[in-house]
């Protein structure tokens, strides 16, 4: 059922999901295809924010710096798995795997090359405020008006 607190969510995790994004994509190689990476992301951290942050909005301060930690790492891991899981797709529509279980090894290798890529100091500086700070407002909100 809709709420404020997970409207908040959902528009504080999807806005922290764009911005983290926007950080990412001067990391990769130059002339990276990334598609709709930012856009993917995105629509991650509005779902993360919409099912994880929301229903969790009114319990208190420190219960929000909890969930806003805890549905930030959710959306790191899903969104590496999700990224990786489309690169993974492009390079066996390539026939760059023998077999499907090197296909699927390769998925989790990707995530590993990917965190490694985005392993900044200012990402995850920025991954951590902000979700300390995504999980405060939507607290704030949901405790206001729910």
């Amino acid at each position: 059922m809709p709420t404020a607190g997970r409207l908040t969510g959902a528009i504080l995790f999807g806005a922290l999901a764009w911005y983290v994004s926007g950080l990412i994509v001067p990391l990769f190689p130059e002339g990276t295809d990334l598609g709709y990476f930012v856009q993917v992301n995105t629509v991650i951290g509005v779902i993360c924010g919409w099912r994880l942050a929301g229903p969790r909005a009114g319990a208190g301060y420190l219960d929000a710096i909890s969930y806003g930690v805890t549905t930030t790492i959710a959306m790191l891991v899903v969104a590496l798995f999700i990224n990786s899981l489309v690169v993974m797709i492009e390079n066996s529509l390539r026939r760059f795997y023998d077999t499907p279980v090197e296909a699927v090894v390769a998925i989790f290798e990707l995530m590993l090359e990917h965190g490694r890529l985005m392993a900044t100091p200012e990402i995850a500086a920025t991954l951590a405020l902000g979700g300390i700070l995504a999980g405060l407002g939507t607290d704030v909100i949901g405790r206001r008006y729910s």
